[in-house]
């Protein structure tokens, strides 16, 4: 055995080095092969958009609903939520039972659109409304139908139409089962992660990782998210007999209550209020349809 220039050990007359696979590689692909796996396995098609998506097959709708009855019980438990026999409180669930009403037409009718079956999860929901006392101009709605509104966004809403749009985009959440997509999501991250650490991966490079997945794929999911929020919400207000239109002028308040401290839209889980604004816009025509099919007033 002798030493090159180079400091490389060569072994046999010939002074040719015996080559193997690095461990790291190893380690990366198998990782990545079952990254694959997971992905391909557990795809679905969402009756909504009709398009494929990613919902770990051993998180069931009970599962979701039970962690999203946990997590109801201690936001209020924690918040404060009006007199349920107050007007504002009255009114907010009067606008979510015409809002639910009309879920087994729209998703019926979205799903035909499709070319695909209902999946009617909301047939397990144990919806409840709430408002809670707080300054933030915000709603939510949990898996398996818990929702509030928050006092805040009342007078930046101004009117019942737009907090119906806003509590429209909060349902479509639970409905599109977009808690069960971040959750397989996040797994898949976590896989990059364990991925990186034991195939021995520098922490800057790591992190260099991490921030790719977050830019490239996790906040571009999460407002997709939004934006198929955003659609299915115009349409239950528009098919509950809700004004649509006044989706742009809410967003157009939304955006000035903001004061411009709004991050930049590829930093950002949601899109800005301009890219909102267009694709409502986009999407009138077609609410104003639900509108005239299913508003029964």
């Amino acid at each position: 055995m002798r030493q090159n220039p180079f400091g490389n050990q060569q072994q046999g007359y010939g002074g040719q080095r015996k080559r193997g696979i690095n461990p790291r590689f190893i380690i990366l692909l198998l990782f990545a092969g079952y990254a694959a796996y997971y992905w391909v396995s557990n795809r679905q098609v969402d009756p909504y958009t009709g398009e494929k998506v990613l919902i770990d097959g051993s998180i069931s709708i009970d599962q979701e609903k039970a962690m999203g009855l946990q997590a109801y019980e201690d936001i209020l438990s924690k918040e404060r939520p009006v007199d349920p026999n107050s007007q504002i409180a009255q009114q907010v669930r009067e606008i979510a039972k015409r809002l639910i009403a009309k879920v087994p037409e729209v998703e019926a009718q979205m799903a035909a659109d499709s070319g695909n079956t209902p999946t009617k999860v909301w047939e397990t929901f144990d919806w409840d409304v709430n408002v809670i006392q707080s300054d933030q101009a915000n709603a939510f709605c949990l898996p398996g139908g818990k929702m509030a509104v928050y006092t805040g966004l009342i007078p930046v809403a101004q009117n019942a139409d737009a907090v119906a749009v806003v509590m429209g985009h909060e349902i479509a959440h639970a409905l599109l089962r977009h808690g069960a997509q971040r959750m397989s999501q996040q797994k898949l991250g976590q896989l990059g992660q364990m991925a990186g650490a034991m195939s021995g991966m520098d922490p800057q490079s790591q992190q260099m990782m991490q921030a790719a997945m977050g830019y490239g794929f996790m906040l571009p999911y999460a407002r997709k998210h939004e934006t198929q929020a955003d659609a299915v919400g115009l349409m239950l207000a528009a098919a509950a007999c809700f004004n649509p239109q006044e989706s742009v002028p809410l967003w157009e308040r939304m955006s000035a209550a903001s004061g411009g401290r709004a991050p930049a839209e590829f930093s950002s889980t949601h899109p800005s209020p301009e890219t909102r604004i267009r694709d409502l816009q986009a999407l009138m025509p077609q609410a104003m349809e639900y509108r005239k099919k299913y508003c029964r007033e």
